[in-house]
C-alpha cells in the first residue's frame, strides 16, 4: 500500500501584528509571503483556507475593510515524516483599487503598499490574487507590469473560481494570459483557487514549500 503525505503540513498559523508602516512590521528574520488584489478579491478567505483555519483572517462583504500590514507566523513542515519544521510570515496587504475612499486614503495606502513591497527585504514571494469571474482589468495588468519593474518575485492566484461556471472561468483565464504575453516573455506561476472547495490549495502549499526549500 502507498501512503501519500500532504506537500505541506501547518502546524499552527496564528495573528501577530498589524502595521501601517513597512518600518514597524517584525524584523524581516523570517521568509515571508504576501498577499494583495484589489478590494474584496478574497485575500482573507484565501490565506484561511491555505493555514485551514476559517477565522485567522478577518473576512468582510465590505470593500476596503483591511487597511493595515497584517502578519501572520506561520509553523510548517514539508510532510508528516519531517522532523524540523520552517516558521514563516505570512501578509494580508490592503486592497488596491477601491474607488469608495478619499483620494488622501487611497494615496496612503498606495504609498504603504509599495514601501512594504519595494523595502520588506525578506519578502520570498507577492501572491496577486485576481477574481476569475471577470475579464481583465487594467488596474490588475498595470500592477503586474510595476511588479516587473521593480523585480518582485510574484505569482498570480485566480480566485472564486467556484463562484462561475467552469467554461467562463477558462476563458477569464485565458484573457488574462493574453493580455499579459503583450508585456512578458515569460508567465509567473498561476493558480486557480476557491476558497469555498479549497481547490488549488495543495498546489499552493506544493509552490510555497518549494520557495521555503530554494536556497
Amino acid at each position: 500500500m502507498t501512503v501519500t503525505f500532504a506537500v505541506m503540513d501547518i502546524l499552527k498559523a496564528e495573528y501577530i501584528i498589524s502595521n501601517p508602516d513597512v518600518a514597524q512590521c517584525p524584523a524581516p528574520d523570517k521568509r515571508e509571503f504576501a498577499f494583495i488584489g484589489r478590494s474584496n478579491v478574497g485575500k482573507s478567505s484565501l490565506i484561511n483556507m491555505l493555514c485551514n483555519q476559517p477565522k485567522l483572517a478577518k473576512t468582510s462583504a465590505e470593500p476596503g475593510k483591511t487597511q493595515l500590514i497584517n502578519h501572520f507566523g506561520v509553523t510548517s513542515r514539508k510532510n508528516e515524516k519531517s522532523k524540523d519544521p520552517d516558521r514563516w510570515y505570512l501578509v494580508d496587504l490592503p486592497g488596491y483599487g477601491y474607488a469608495k475612499v478619499s483620494q488622501k486614503s487611497r494615496r496612503r495606502w498606495e504609498q504603504m503598499i509599495e514601501n512594504y513591497i519595494r523595502k520588506r527585504e525578506n519578502l520570498a514571494n507577492l501572491f496577486v490574487l485576481i477574481d476569475s469571474r471577470h475579464t481583465p482589468q487594467k488596474i490588475d495588468i498595470e500592477f503586474i507590469n510595476q511588479l516587473g519593474e521593480w523585480g518582485i518575485p510574484f505569482a498570480i492566484a485566480f480566485t472564486k473560481a467556484d463562484k462561475e461556471k467552469p467554461g467562463a472561468v477558462k476563458r477569464n483565464v485565458d484573457l488574462f494570459q493574453n493580455a499579459l504575453k503583450e508585456n512578458w516573455e515569460d508567465l509567473p506561476p498561476m493558480f486557480l483557487t476557491s476558497s469555498t472547495t479549497k481547490a488549488g490549495r495543495e498546489e499552493i502549499l506544493e509552490f510555497l514549500q518549494e520557495c521555503l526549500g530554494a536556497e
